[in-house]
């Protein structure tokens, strides 16, 4: 199974939810899945989408929040396990789906191929999972902060450039978050 497969396994549990996913091949490949107005695609900052989740966790406790991250985005912000955790958003449910590889660069390995990304968030106290093991929509609704590991092959499918300005992928996003 490759990151597309498994952005459309996560994308069968969702409903409602905000979703913020990674940059580059994750956010072309969400978009391809399934645009919608809940989908935040990064354009840029690497490393972030946790950052951003999170804060949109806090700001919009009514909502469920889920990041889609990738490993070597993580890699780039390991500190934001520890701010999540000190955070502790019920309503944020971060993903992270580890190829082992810089996927949107070409498909460099990380050093995330040889981790437990899991037993790394474990390690700093956040609840979490390994996908395969779990219902995410259980998940997702139990009002708790949850880390789960999605492993797969790495790969990049044949995703289209997102035909959205920034500009327009924030603002619509903002107008789905106010209605």
């Amino acid at each position: 199974m490759q990151r597309r497969d498994a952005i459309e396994k996560i994308m069968n549990s969702i409903d409602d939810e905000l979703v913020i996913c990674n940059i580059g091949f994750p956010s072309r490949e969400l978009y391809d899945i399934e645009d919608r107005k809940e989908n935040f695609y990064m354009i840029g900052s690497m490393g972030l989408a946790s950052s951003i989740g999170l804060g949109l966790a806090l700001s919009q406790p009514e909502k469920d929040v889920v990041v889609i991250d990738g490993d070597g985005a993580l890699l780039m912000n390991m500190g934001s396990l520890v701010t999540v955790k000190a955070c502790n958003p019920g309503n944020l449910t971060w993903i992270v789906i580890n190829n082992g590889a810089y996927g949107s660069t070409g498909n460099q390995e990380t050093y995330a191929k040889n981790l437990d990304l899991k037993e790394i968030a474990d390690s700093v106290g956040i609840k979490s999972h390994n996908f395969t093991t779990i219902s995410l929509k259980r998940l997702i609704e139990d009002d708790e902060c949850h880390f789960i590991e999605f492993n797969c092959e790495p790969g990049n499918s044949e995703a289209p450039i997102i035909d959205l300005t920034p500009e327009f992928i924030k603002e619509r996003f903002m107008n789905r978050i106010h209605e």
